[in-house]
């Protein structure tokens, strides 16, 4: 079994290298500025919650604004196969 320090270095090195792709991605694409931020918001608020199961403290976080009116609420196919896989490799 892992100590919580090692496994909140594992998480934020999980994070962070999500954080250089999504800018990597960023820097060659035209991506819509709110989109960044609130997906940015998104991960962070993630990665609170997962260290606040180690008992880490951190910031509490909030909602947001919601679901934009109109939102696709359908994940692109991409996400959808990544999370099949997440959920196949977990069994």
């Amino acid at each position: 079994m892992i100590s919580k320090s090692e496994a909140k270095e594992l998480i934020d090195g999980l994070f962070e290298e999500a954080a250089l792709v999504i800018g990597g991605l960023v820097a060659v694409h035209e991506v819509d500025d709110d989109f960044i931020w609130r997906l940015m918001k998104n991960l962070d608020m993630i990665r609170g919650r997962l260290l606040r199961r180690f008992d880490y403290e951190d910031k509490d976080p909030s909602d947001g604004e919601g679901i934009a009116k109109g939102a696709n609420l359908k994940p692109h196919p991409a996400i959808e196969e990544f999370l099949l896989k997440l959920r196949r490799d977990s069994r």
